[in-house]
């Protein structure tokens, strides 16, 4: 068997892995047009209202996807979250996802 032969289905799997991860990728824009009920609790500029609702800006898209699935769920459990989480779509949560990861996010102040 040729090399050709081995490597030829490890990068087309590579490849389908490529596609898949970015189609799977939410729409920033249409995240922000979608984040009206978001804006609430976690203002604007996604840092929060108040110190007790979480900051979302600049938070990483797959973390902020998977606690809206959890919350969607009922696996993570918070009055407040799940039936905004409730009537997401797995595209909804994709943009909503990618709006706040593509927003700048808390820095540490320097010494």
């Amino acid at each position: 068997m040729s090399m050709w032969h081995k490597v030829f289905p490890v990068a087309l799997l590579a490849a389908g892995a490529l596609v898949a991860s970015s189609a799977e990728a939410g729409n920033p824009e249409l995240g922000k047009a979608k984040s009206a009920t978001c804006v609430a609790c976690h203002g604007d500029d996604g840092r929060g209202t108040a110190p007790n609702f979480p900051v979302l800006a600049g938070q990483y898209a797959d973390y902020l996807e998977h606690a809206l699935r959890q919350y969607r769920s009922g696996e993570r459990n918070n009055a407040l979250m799940a039936p905004m989480a409730a009537g997401l779509s797995d595209d909804d949560i994709a943009d909503l996802a990618a709006y706040y990861a593509a927003m700048r996010g808390l820095t540490t102040p320097k010494k």
